[in-house]
């Protein structure tokens, strides 16, 4: 969808990622703002290089996981110009006891009571006075495996520091956006953002909405 408007599209496999190996998922285990963020950065610099890409127009978008990572660089560079972020995580603390799998998590982070450092170093909320890119924050409020409250605590901490932002908010869609007409939306949302932060349009309110 994204390539059919014009846009070039890097789909990156960064540490922690399945397919290279049991090693390669060690690479990121419990340290997600390390070796998958600096991996990114690389895929990203070597695209950067190629003719046909101009690198001072570039957005990152994510989900699950990704929106983490999205979250995470937001965080961590503003050479972005917009991000968008679904489904995401934001404060870890809090999501690894809401969430609906919290026995997977502590296995991979920890006990935060006893054991924080891990909690501290990654979760991406800890460091949002750096954040300046534009973010679109989208969640459905039926998605148990990242509860919407890590999407609303994202969306307060955006605009108390004043980060142009919007939010998409789906009352009936879980992790994904799976209803046609919700996809839609979420397309047309998506490139409007992009349209207007990263090709410098006017923000057009999609039709649906």
């Amino acid at each position: 969808m994204l390539a059919a408007r014009g846009y070039a599209v890097l789909l990156p496999n960064p540490a922690l990622s399945q397919g290279f190996g049991q090693d390669f998922v060690r690479r990121g285990w419990g340290e997600w703002g390390g070796t998958p963020y600096t991996d990114l950065m690389a895929a990203v610099d070597a695209a950067g290089q190629r003719p046909d890409i101009d690198e001072t127009r570039t957005a990152a978008m994510g989900g699950s996981f990704g929106g983490y990572m999205a979250n995470w660089i937001a965080t961590q560079t503003d050479r972005f110009r917009a991000i968008v972020t679904h489904a995401s995580l934001w404060d870890l603390d809090s999501f690894t006891g809401t969430t609906d799998a919290a026995y997977y998590w502590e296995k991979e982070w920890g006990d935060p009571l006893h054991d924080p450092r891990r909690y501290e170093r990654n979760s991406p909320h800890r460091f949002a006075d750096r954040i300046r890119t534009p973010m679109l924050v989208v969640h459905g409020d039926k998605d148990y495996r990242v509860p919407v409250g890590e999407a609303l605590r994202l969306w307060y901490d955006l605009r108390k520091r004043g980060v142009p932002s919007k939010f998409l908010y789906f009352p009936d869609e879980n992790h994904w956006v799976l209803t046609p007409g919700n996809a839609r939306v979420w397309y047309e949302t998506v490139l409007a953002f992009l349209a207007e932060h990263v090709l410098g349009e006017e923000w057009r309110r999609p039709e649906l909405l």
